[in-house]
């Protein structure tokens, strides 16, 4: 989580010394509540002077996450697929967050393995489904499987990494993908505001089979659209 942080900062040209408790608050948001750790590295940097004193990381509470709604997510989407001046490892990342409620460390983690393209269809495997992707979704990847970029091979010796990093066989940075998408959105609010949305879809064995979530992790996003649902009934009637 301290290299998240650091490499985060750098995407930002912020140095250590210069780190303010604003930067801090939307480098926490927009990632996984693993972040809240980089508490300790924190300490000791500010124990070392090396950073400023008086920042703090907020303890996570489950539930007062904010999460991208509706209108938001299509937004964002329509944004993705239309900015042609996005790379378009970018689009098929952001894609993968806003459709499909994918976290930054699992696209990463993806080989052209889980990918298959043909003339007619691009599908995706994240759990395990295989998932049609339909036009304009499909485009972004199709130019990323024509131009992978860092396509060196002294770096990525027949490398299968669909995400490659600046490193030699190394897949990207999933902080450094995070960074990128947040000109866009926030990861952590799109992707909790996907996975809100599809529960009011599809039964929870279903999700979680195709998008590769543990049935208790979807279940608890069924629960919370539940309640967010009865909320609105009840409104609706008062009114």
């Amino acid at each position: 989580m301290a290299i998240d942080l650091l490499n985060w900062l750098t995407g930002y040209d912020i140095k250590l010394p210069d780190l303010q408790q604003s930067h801090l608050d939307v480098w926490q948001a927009e990632g996984p509540t693993t972040r809240r750790i980089a508490e300790r590295f924190l300490k000791w940097a500010t124990k070392a002077k090396v950073a400023p004193a008086g920042l703090t990381i907020v303890p996570h509470r489950r539930g007062t996450s904010p999460r991208l709604a509706k209108p938001g997510q299509d937004e964002a989407l329509k944004r993705v697929i239309d900015a042609d001046e996005l790379e378009a490892r970018d689009r098929a990342a952001a894609i993968l967050v806003l459709v499909f409620g994918q976290q930054a460390e699992n696209i990463a983690r993806l080989t052209w393995d889980d990918v298959t393209i043909t003339e007619e269809l691009v599908t995706i495997q994240l759990g395990s489904i295989q998932i049609a992707l339909p036009e304009p979704l499909a485009q972004p990847w199709r130019e990323l499987a024509a131009n992978p970029k860092h396509d060196l091979t002294a770096s990525h010796p027949n490398t299968r990494w669909v995400f490659r990093g600046s490193s030699p066989g190394r897949h990207i940075n999933p902080g450094y993908l995070t960074t990128r998408l947040s000109t866009l959105f926030s990861t952590r609010a799109a992707r909790l505001g996907t996975l809100h949305e599809l529960t009011k879809l599809a039964p929870v064995a279903i999700i979680a089979e195709t998008l590769g979530y543990s049935p208790t992790t979807i279940e608890r996003h069924a629960t919370d659209s539940a309640a967010a649902y009865t909320q609105y009934i009840a409104a609706v009637r008062g009114g």
